[in-house]
């Protein structure tokens, strides 16, 4: 059978509709047996028929850690599609496939090169691994306040000052869509026989239109790591792990994940992704190409209105593409808030954003998306201005402050607050005055590794008394899940001021025991 063929199976969706339609007496978990038990509020909502077929392992569903029959079969079928020489099912989210990543690869005390604008999950794989990151800066544009990928520059830098280092780590493309040059940065790591991994969480559908980014594993990537219902058609939590080459132990990475995923795996998530495999394989050129219409129709017209702009590449080192179907739109010039926008939009205009955060907003454009939903948008934008102008004038006579607009970019050491001067304060009071684009090979190492960190005795003090700490948590805006501060990294004044400026400007902290952020956990010394 030919691979398109092929690709119109869907053994595990097929499978389970089977077991689904299959009568029988059922002895065994879950406790609502097949939906006989479930609570009628739960029926009113989503049907009775989905709980039907939540099912566990049954012989005929296979099992996720031992797969030899529709599973197998399944991930096979998604590995020809993406292009990777093998593929596994994530039930937990890309944020297991990135911890099980890095403990394949790395042990107690090994070195791992990463960007510091990492996710979360990776800090957690540093934990459980006993890892040491590298942490490389990224390119930082001044003028959007977004942190770029790591240029091939800091990588190469980077594996020369620590030529030790079990693996690189590369977010590909950031949550802006911004892609660096990783072909380049593949081709450095691979001087050093170490394995590329990529956290392509954002990018799962570059390998279905040529009009997207390149995906990771034709760039070179050794494992990549994406979540398929971001940008695709699957559920909530589910996501795909690709392996290409022979630089990693397929062995050891099975045994990691089976340390983080769940014993008793959703098979309704597993035939998710088993489904928009299929729907992508089959249509994904022609869905690719309606998502970058309706992206560029929103490009266009945002850009157009007063006040606002939107993301376009840039050319630099660390922003080599954009995912144009990722849109970010900049309206710090209306005088307010990404958060305010995001609360006006969300609140009065019927307007989602995926990530507010204190510059712009970032939407997601996908196949779900439709003719109106961009119409929607663009009507939403136009109003914002009108919206904004009221609340700036009211803040000029006497009433709601409006938040002030300062700028941070995320170093290796914290974080450092970007001047409107054009300055960076550095932690040793210096300023140096910068590019619009700053891209400097600088790395830097923590005191203590995060795991050492995480599991060392902890004490809470008043915030004032934090600076010059060490970190005991994982702490971050979320979205985007970026840790601000991490277990074994040093609380500085700027990252302090950073979070606090989150706070004020109606944004999200996660990873903090103390909500108003006046207590923080520091390693006992």
């Amino acid at each position: 059978m030919s691979q398109a063929n092929s690709q119109q199976q869907t053994p595990l969706l097929d499978a389970l509709r089977d077991r689904t339609n299959h009568h029988h007496a059922p002895f065994y978990a879950p406790g609502h047996k097949r939906g006989q038990g479930i609570s009628q509020q739960l029926v009113d909502l989503f049907g009775a028929a989905v709980f039907r077929s939540d099912l566990p392992e049954l012989p005929e569903l296979d099992n996720l850690f031992n797969p030899e029959g529709a599973i197998a079969q399944a991930q096979e079928l998604a590995a020809q599609a993406f292009g990777a020489d093998s593929t596994r099912f994530l039930a937990n989210g890309s944020t297991c496939g990135i911890i099980a990543a890095i403990v394949a690869t790395c042990g107690t005390g090994d070195k791992i090169i990463l960007p510091r604008n990492i996710h979360s999950s990776a800090i957690s794989g540093l934990i459980l691994s006993g890892a040491m990151p590298i942490f490389v800066d990224p390119e930082y544009d001044r003028t959007w306040d977004i942190a770029n990928s790591i240029t091939p520059e800091a990588t190469a830098a980077a594996l020369e000052q620590h030529p030790d280092a079990k693996a690189v780590m590369v977010v590909y493309p950031t949550y802006h869509g911004v892609c660096g040059d990783l072909r380049a940065i593949a081709k450095i790591t691979n001087q050093y026989n170490i394995p590329l991994l990529v956290d392509e969480a954002h990018g799962a559908h570059f390998n279905f239109h040529p009009n997207l980014p390149e995906p990771a594993l034709s760039a070179g990537a050794d494992l990549t790591v994406q979540s398929i219902h971001k940008t695709l058609g699957a559920m909530t939590q589910a996501s795909m792990l690709h392996l290409k080459g022979d630089r990693l132990d397929i062995q050891k990475l099975d045994r990691a994940l089976q340390l983080v995923q769940s014993t008793s795996p959703s098979y309704l998530l597993l035939a998710s992704l088993d489904a928009a495999r299929q729907q992508i394989a089959l249509q994904g050129k022609e869905l690719m190409a309606q998502t970058l219409h309706l992206a560029e129709k929103a490009r266009s017209h945002i850009s157009q209105i007063p006040g606002l702009s939107v993301l376009e590449p840039l050319n630099t080192p660390g922003f080599v593409a954009l995912d144009r179907t990722r849109l970010t739109v900049k309206v710090s010039d209306l005088g307010i808030t990404g958060f305010a926008a995001d609360e006006i939009l969300h609140s009065e205009l019927g307007v989602t954003a995926e990530l507010p955060m204190p510059q712009h907003l970032t939407f997601i454009i996908s196949l779900g998306n439709t003719e109106t939903d961009i119409d929607n948008l663009i009507q939403a934008c136009t109003l914002l201005k009108v919206t904004s102008d009221t609340i700036v004038n009211k803040s000029f006579m006497g009433g709601q402050d409006a938040h002030p607009t300062i700028k941070f970019t995320l170093c290796g050491t914290g974080i450092l607050p970007v001047l409107e001067n054009g300055a960076t304060s550095h932690l040793d009071g210096r300023s140096q005055k910068e590019d619009e684009i700053l891209s400097l090979p600088r790395f830097s190492t923590p005191p203590l590794s995060p795991r050492e960190a995480f599991f060392s005795a902890a004490e809470t003090v008043a915030i004032d008394k934090a600076v010059d700490r060490l970190s005991a948590d994982i702490i971050c805006p979320y979205p985007p899940g970026i840790p601000v501060l991490m277990p074994g990294e040093i609380i500085t004044p700027q990252a302090l001021d950073y979070l606090q400026h989150i706070i004020a400007a109606g944004g999200k902290i996660t990873g903090c025991s103390d909500p108003r952020l006046q207590t923080l956990r520091v390693v006992r010394q």
